[in-house]
């Protein structure tokens, strides 16, 4: 990760999406593959993503994430085209598929990718099952963030 510019994840973080922890209330996650072509692959070596605008969809009995860009490299190949924001297929099992369509179609929740990272070599995903905050709740955090804040100074001051 030495072409990384920007701030470092921690070992095996490739992204992490903090929007999604501040939009909604996560209740469940689950891992995730994801079908990407070798040069998404280098890209996210290089770390070359912006992952918090992306959101997962169930289509046919499939989930895929849409919205997540990766930018090419400089020095990709010519004779391959790349589509940075290219709707990208999640690998998951039939069971948690059909538990996940239960969950997004009749308990109203929403599926949102948290984190993305290296195991074993593989990228994966990990998708949020959430459900969405609402105003008042998004202000009593940044004001729980703030009261934190202000805790620590007086504890440093004392």
């Amino acid at each position: 990760m030495s072409g990384k510019k920007g701030k470092k994840t921690p070992g095996n973080q490739i992204a992490f999406n903090k929007r999604a922890r501040f939009e909604y209330f996560i209740e469940d996650t689950l891992e995730a593959g994801i079908a990407l072509t070798g040069w998404e692959v280098k890209s996210l070596r290089a770390g070359n993503i912006q992952f918090s605008e992306s959101y997962v969809l169930l289509k046919n009995g499939e989930a895929f994430l849409f919205g997540c860009h990766i930018s090419p490299l400089i020095s990709a190949s010519t004779h391959v085209s790349t589509d940075p924001t290219r709707t990208r297929k999640l690998l998951l099992h039939k069971h948690e598929l059909t538990r996940l369509i239960g969950a997004v179609e009749r308990k109203g929740y929403t599926l949102v990718p948290v984190s993305m990272y290296w195991k074993h070599g593989l990228v994966k995903i990990g998708v949020g099952l959430a459900k969405g905050k609402k105003q008042h709740d998004k202000r009593q955090v940044e004001k729980d963030r703030d009261w934190d804040r202000q805790k620590e100074r007086i504890l440093k001051n004392a």
